[in-house]
C-alpha cells in the first residue's frame, strides 16, 4: 500500500509537470498548439496503459523482483526517449512529404483497434524470438544475477537473462510506437508537439506501471477503451481523405469520455465480481 501511494504521488507529479509545460506552450505558441499538445498527451497516455499491461505480463512470467523491475523500466524509458525521437523525426518528415501516408496510418490504427477486441492467445515471453535470438548471439548466464545486466565470470563478460528482458521491453515499446505515434499525428504533425507530448507521457510510465501492477485486475476493461481510441484516431485520419475534419477539442472530449468510461466500467465489474465471490464463499460455508 505504501509503494502504491508513493507511485501514485509520482504519477500526479509528472501529470502536473505536463500541465505546466502545456501552459507554457499556450503562453508562447498559442491556444492551437496547446490543444494539440494536450490531445497528443492524452492519446499517448491512454495507449500507454495497454503497453504497461504487456510489461506486467513479461515481469510476472520471468518472476522479476521489484528492484530489478525498477532498473529495467528506468533503462527502458531512457531507451524509449531516444527511439521515439528517431521514430517521430522520420515519421514527421515522411508525413510532410507524402500526406497520403496519414490515410495508411489511419487504416492501420482501425485494424489494430479491432484486433484488440479479440481475445489474445496467451504467449509465453520465454518463447519470444527476441529473447531466443539474444541468447544465441550473446554469451548469457542461465540464472538471473539480482538486478544486474552483465557479470564477469572466469575473466569473461556474460549477459544475464535480465538483459534479454530489457531488450524484450524495448522491442515491445517499438511495436507500441507503431500505433501511438501515428495516433498522435491525428492531432498534430508538428515535431515539437508530437515529441514532447510523447515524452511527457513516457516519463511517468515507470510510476504508472507500479500503480497498475497493484490495480490491474480492477482495470480489465480499459483495454477496450484504448481499442476505441485507436479506432477513433484512425477514423479521424481516414476522414481527411474525404474532407472530414474533427476538431481537436472534440477529439480531446471523445478520448476523455472513452477513457473515463472504461475505467468506471472496469471498477464496477471488478467490484461485482468480488461481491459474487464473497457470496460464493458464504454459500460454501453453509
Amino acid at each position: 500500500m505504501k509503494q502504491l501511494l508513493k507511485s501514485l504521488k509520482w504519477v500526479i507529479f509528472w501529470m502536473g509537470l505536463a500541465i505546466l509545460f502545456n501552459l507554457g506552450i499556450w503562453y508562447f505558441l498559442g491556444q492551437q498548439k496547446a490543444l494539440e499538445f494536450l490531445g497528443g498527451y492524452l492519446i499517448e497516455l491512454s495507449l500507454s496503459v495497454d503497453n504497461l499491461f504487456v510489461f506486467i505480463t513479461i515481469f510476472m512470467s520471468y518472476g522479476i523482483r521489484e528492484r530489478a523491475q525498477h532498473r529495467v523500466l528506468g533503462y527502458g524509458i531512457a531507451g524509449a526517449v531516444v527511439l521515439r525521437f528517431i521514430f517521430i523525426f522520420f515519421g514527421v518528415k515522411i508525413v510532410t512529404m507524402f500526406e497520403w501516408v496519414l490515410y495508411v496510418f489511419g487504416a492501420i490504427l482501425i485494424i489494430n483497434g479491432i484486433k484488440m477486441f479479440k481475445k489474445d492467445k496467451e504467449r509465453d515471453p520465454h518463447e519470444s524470438p527476441v529473447v531466443r535470438g539474444i541468447a544465441k548471439v550473446l554469451p548469457m548466464t542461465k540464472e538471473f544475477e539480482g538486478d544486474r545486466f552483465t557479470i564477469r565470470k572466469d575473466g569473461k563478460r556474460l549477459f544475464t537473462p535480465l538483459f534479454a528482458v530489457l531488450c524484450l521491453i524495448e522491442f515491445s515499446d517499438i511495436l507500441f510506437a507503431i500505433d501511438s505515434v501515428p495516433a498522435v499525428f491525428s492531432v498534430s504533425t508538428d515535431l515539437l508537439i508530437v515529441y514532447t507530448s510523447n515524452i511527457f507521457a513516457i516519463l511517468g510510465l515507470r510510476q504508472l506501471y507500479f500503480v497498475l501492477e497493484h490495480l490491474h485486475e480492477r482495470f480489465a476493461y480499459v483495454k477496450y477503451g484504448v481499442a476505441v481510441i485507436l479506432m477513433f484516431t484512425g477514423v479521424k485520419l481516414g476522414g481527411l481523405m474525404f474532407g472530414l475534419h474533427i476538431s481537436i477539442p472534440i477529439s480531446i472530449g471523445v478520448i476523455l469520455v472513452v477513457l473515463i468510461s472504461s475505467v468506471i466500467v472496469s471498477v464496477i465489474v471488478s467490484k461485482r465480481k468480488e461481491r459474487d465471490k464473497g457470496k460464493g464463499k458464504k454459500n460454501e460455508n453453509f
